[in-house]
């Protein structure tokens, strides 16, 4: 198993050097093709395969999530090679930018900052890889009443490959309200301060504003959910999580029974990094007495 694993990551230090080096946005998918099929003969021999932790490399994610998806995917498939991501800013730095880009994603890309989708629009349409047909930017106020019909309206609808969420905000109450699309895969962004233990989230609003309450720079301590809530609901609509982000801020789960040989991992497990412990004795004390929503 130490051996295997030691392989999978010399080769992918090998192959990948042009992809994490990227300083343009524009990697070669090459390497990223190799890799897939790697992983794909890797999963087909039958020999063991590496957990989350060791896949991880970033292209145009925010950490390591290009890594980890392209892994998840090369594993379990595609079914239409199609993703929604909900915030996804300018399009750049998202969890979808590298399937788009590199692997001939559709997606729609939603964010309600005007002048971030047009970056987006820019972006994908002087783009080498999408110009002929980019994906949808779009800009929305993403609420539990309309998250449906801007999901719908925009061409998307039943099964596709993806969803992220990363709103800072009522991320919980949009997966639960989410009926569009059914994801094989989703990613969320979830609050690691609040610890593995605690189920909760921040109470819905349309027009809730993290920013309104106390931050730690520019990162927000009340907003978003904690990662036993969300597992609480992935389990509800038969997801079940596979993993996080090396620092353990955005978790990873799969469609039952999609996948099997990516196996579910305890909530516990997704908080081992020293930024978690950090936020949980620094950030928490700052809003553990603000109304939190038990789930």
């Amino acid at each position: 198993m130490k051996k295997t694993i030691q392989g999978i990551r010399n080769f992918a230090g090998r192959v990948l050097k042009d992809v994490v080096s990227s300083a343009v946005r524009s990697a070669d998918p090459v390497p990223q093709l190799q890799l897939k099929l790697f992983y794909r003969s890797l999963a087909e021999s039958g020999r063991a395969l590496p957990g989350l932790g060791e896949v991880g490399f970033k292209a145009f994610s925010q950490a390591d999530e290009d890594g980890i998806l392209l892994y998840i995917f090369s594993i379990i498939g595609t079914a239409n090679k199609k993703c929604v991501e909900i915030c996804a800013g300018d399009g750049v730095e998202c969890n979808t930018a590298n399937l788009i880009i590199n692997h001939g994603w559709t997606g729609l890309l939603v964010d309600g900052n005007e002048d971030l989708v047009r970056k987006c629009v820019s972006f994908y349409k002087g783009n080498a890889n999408t110009y002929v047909y980019p994906p949808v930017c779009k800009r929305a106020w993403i609420t539990r009443g309309n998250v449906n019909d801007v999901i719908r309206s925009s061409g998307f609808e039943g099964e596709i490959d993806l969803l992220s969420i990363d709103m800072d905000g009522v991320d919980y109450w949009i997966w639960d309200a989410i009926e569009a699309i059914e994801p094989r895969v989703v990613v969320v962004e979830y609050q690691d301060i609040l610890g593995p233990e605690k189920s909760l989230t921040v109470p819905y609003r349309d027009d809730f504003n993290a920013r309104d309450y106390p931050m730690s720079g520019d990162m927000p301590n009340f907003s978003g959910a904690s990662l036993a809530a969300f597992a609480k609901l992935a389990k509800r609509k038969g997801y079940r999580l596979v993993g996080c982000n090396r620092y353990g801020y955005n978790a990873f789960f799969i469609k039952n029974p999609l996948g099997e040989k990516i196996p579910e991992v305890p909530v516990a497990s997704c908080f081992k990094h020293p930024k978690v412990t950090a936020g949980i004795q620094e950030r928490f004390p700052m809003i553990k007495d603000l109304p939190w929503v038990e789930v």
